[in-house]
C-alpha cells in the first residue's frame, strides 16, 4: 500500500532564481511571525509585505491569497516534520515501532515550541481542515505519512489496520497535545505524558496482534 501524495499547490508560480526563492522564504517566515501574533483572521497580505520588505505586487506575483501564504508556510512545516522524524528514525535505538510513534509525537511538541507560527497553525486545520489535501483531513495526511515512514524504517506490515489505528492515534494525540499548549504556553507536561501513553496503549492493543515480532532497528 502506498502513502498518497499531498496535492496542495500554493504557489502561482514556483521561484526558480536564488533571489525569488530567498523572497518567498522571507515571506514564509514573515507569515510564520504574524499568524502568532495577531492570528490567522487578522492576517492581511499588506501586513505580510511590510513585514517580509517587499512590494505588495511581489506577494500576489507568487501567491493569490493569504490562504495560500499559509498553505505554503504549512506544506513547509510538513516537509521539516517528516526531515527531523526521518533524522531520528535514522539514528536508530528504537526498540519497537511504537518507540517510532512516540518519537513522532516528541517531535510534534518540539516544532510547537521551536518553529514560529506552528503553535498556531498546527498543520492547517485553524484554517481549513482539507489545507494538505483536497481529498483527505489535514490529520489523515500526517497519519499516512507517519505510516510510510514506519513501513520503510522499521518493516512494519502496510495494512489497513496500521493505518487506521495510525489514523485514530493521531486524532487523539493532536488534541491533547492542543490542549496542552491551551493550558500552558510551553505545554503542560501531565497532559503531554498522556498523550503518549494514550497512542502507545492504543497501538499496542489494535495493532500489535497483527505484529507480535519486535520490528527490527530503522535502517
Amino acid at each position: 500500500m502506498s502513502t498518497p501524495t499531498v496535492t496542495a499547490k500554493p504557489l502561482r508560480r514556483v521561484p526558480v532564481q536564488g533571489r525569488s526563492v530567498a523572497r518567498v522564504q522571507r515571506m514564509l517566515d514573515a507569515c510564520a511571525e504574524l499568524v502568532d501574533e495577531v492570528g490567522y483572521e487578522s492576517f492581511t497580505t499588506t501586513m505580510l509585505a511590510e513585514r517580509a520588505t517587499v512590494a505588495i505586487g511581489s506577494v500576489y506575483q507568487f501567491f493569490p491569497d493569504k490562504r495560500a501564504i499559509v498553505q505554503a508556510l504549512t506544506l513547509r512545516n510538513l516537509e521539516a516534520y517528516l526531515g527531523r522524524l526521518g533524522a531520528r528514525f535514522a539514528e536508530g535505538g528504537f526498540g519497537h515501532w511504537w518507540d517510532g510513534v512516540d518519537a513522532a509525537i516528541d517531535e510534534y511538541i518540539a516544532m510547537h515550541r521551536t518553529v514560529p507560527g506552528f503553535r498556531t497553525l498546527h498543520f492547517g486545520d485553524v484554517v481549513d481542515v482539507h489545507l494538505l489535501d483536497a481529498e483527505r483531513d489535514n490529520n489523515a495526511v500526517i497519519a499516512d505519512q507517519l505510516a510510510g515512514l514506519l513501513v520503510k524504517s522499521f518493516g512494519v506490515a502496510d495494512t489497513g489496520r496500521l493505518r487506521f489505528a495510525l489514523s485514530i492515534a493521531v486524532e487523539a494525540s493532536d488534541a491533547l497535545i492542543k490542549l496542552a499548549f491551551r493550558r500552558e504556553p510551553d505545554g503542560d507536561e501531565a497532559v503531554l505524558t498522556e498523550a503518549k501513553a494514550l497512542a502507545r496503549e492504543y497501538l499496542h492493543r489494535h495493532v500489535e496482534p497483527d505484529h507480535r515480532k519486535a520490528c527490527p532497528s530503522p535502517r
